[in-house]
């Protein structure tokens, strides 16, 4: 999804992104932690990056559901759209 849009930003060159640890940010602050706050409200958890980089990780290890991941890219459909 995140090369598919220009909406989030994955960090990371595409050669170097891990499988397991998907990361991206708005590229504004105030949004991170608005869209921090409406994924968790939606049950969405523990998508804070990196301390160092901020943004977000949604790690993707084997207990992640495919429907995890596509509440994850609705989820962030939907605040693209209201955003």
């Amino acid at each position: 999804y995140l090369d598919s849009q220009d909406y989030y930003i994955a960090p990371v060159r595409k050669e170097s992104r891990s499988m397991m640890n998907v990361t991206f940010v708005t590229g504004n602050a105030d949004l991170d932690r608005k869209f921090a706050s409406e994924a968790s409200a939606e049950g969405l958890k523990n998508l804070k990056g990196h301390r160092s980089v901020g943004g977000f990780r949604a790690s993707c290890y084997n207990a992640m559901s495919v429907e995890g991941v596509k509440a994850l890219v609705e989820a962030m459909k939907e605040f693209e759209a209201a955003h």
